[in-house]
């Protein structure tokens, strides 16, 4: 039986191509070797592409880029610059004495930081709904929180201001403000209680 089996062309062919190839020079055999080598590397490279593109979102999100959600203004909307600007402005006031100037740098401040707070948190709510892209809506959410916490700290400035103008029917509301928007555990939140305790508006510690 065994003397009957037929050999596959293909296989005579390769038999052919191999006796052939020990026949060439060995140069040629060098430069054979060289273009091997490159293909197996060729191909390896191309296995860990197909590898990584298979991997499940999670595991490629550490090497995406970092979405940044921020909005274009065309100046008749004031950015963060502006409010940072408008404190430090009223820091130099405060300096001063000049609490007048002070409290309506801060008022506008702190006006400047609540809208950019709430265009933010709209945008969020866009993306997110039927997640449209939830990455730019999550980047949304964090600048809006950014931006509430600039609020609350020139609240928190015009409050000391207002003290220093003994007006505490002025700095009362915005303290009450600051310890509803903050956790209790958080800094400026536990300032704004003192200060509250402070102008007699609270008396447990």
């Amino acid at each position: 039986m065994a003397g009957n089996v037929k050999i596959p062309k293909v296989f005579i062919a390769v038999a052919l191509k191999a006796s052939s190839y020990f026949m060439v020079s060995r140069s040629v055999r060098l430069f054979s070797l060289t273009s091997v080598v490159s293909l197996v590397a060729g191909f390896s490279a191309l296995m860990v592409v197909l590898v990584r593109a298979q991997l499940p979102a999670s595991a490629q999100a550490s090497n995406e880029p970092e979405v940044v959600c921020r909005m274009k203004l065309d100046g008749t909307v004031k950015g963060p610059e502006d409010g940072k600007r408008l404190m430090e402005e009223a820091k130099q006031a405060v300096g001063t004495q000049n609490y007048e100037l002070a409290a309506s740098k801060l008022s506008e401040a702190r006006q400047v930081f609540n809208q950019l707070s709430s265009s933010y948190q709209q945008l969020a709510a866009s993306y997110s709904s039927g997640n449209v892209d939830n990455r730019t809506a999550d980047s949304c959410r964090k600048t809006a929180l950014e931006m509430a916490q600039m609020r609350d700290e020139a609240s928190y400035q015009l409050a000391l201001v207002y003290r220093a103008q003994n007006k505490p029917e002025s700095a009362i509301p915005l303290l009450v403000q600051i310890t509803r928007s903050q956790q209790p555990t958080q800094e400026l939140g536990q300032k704004a209680y003192q200060l509250l305790r402070e102008l007699g508006y609270v008396n447990s510690p």
